[in-house]
């Protein structure tokens, strides 16, 4: 599921009105989204290999930004699965075929540092914070 069918409140519809001209947009999409809409996305890479879905959005309080996506992988039905927190500037939308990119293999992100459901890390940790960006390629701020 994309975050178009999530959209209840019409964030991003789209208005074909064939006599008035081109199509247009309606609403913020997709330049902001609605953290809700996003849950459950699908994650692939450069590849076009499914890396999963988002589970969560991880909002840094103190600073009023989107830190990570925590991404499921691997599992059937929830057993089995990692969970992955993956810095948000890590990840592309792709507007097109209404997911998320992430420049990783399937086998970098099977090395990846990951979690259990129900062992979560302390993702406030500043040296937890930098290693995660590391691993991915990204800019610790």
């Amino acid at each position: 599921m994309n975050y178009e069918d999530r959209d209840t409140f019409g964030i991003y519809k789209i208005n074909k009105l064939q006599s008035l001209g081109p199509t247009t947009h309606h609403g913020p999409g997709p330049h902001l989204m609605g953290a809700n809409t996003l849950i459950g996305n699908e994650v692939y890479n450069k590849d076009a290999e499914n890396l999963g879905d988002i589970k969560e959005i991880m909002l840094d309080m103190r600073n009023g930004r989107v830190s990570y996506a925590v991404l499921s992988f691997g599992g059937v039905l929830g057993l089995g699965e990692k969970l992955f927190a993956v810095p948000w500037s890590a990840l592309r939308l792709d507007t097109v075929r209404k997911c998320f990119v992430l420049h990783v293999s399937k086998d970098r992100l099977r090395t990846a540092p990951g979690f259990d459901k129900n062992k979560w890390p302390d993702m406030a940790d500043r040296e937890w914070e930098m290693g995660i960006h590391a691993y991915y390629g990204t800019k610790f701020e």
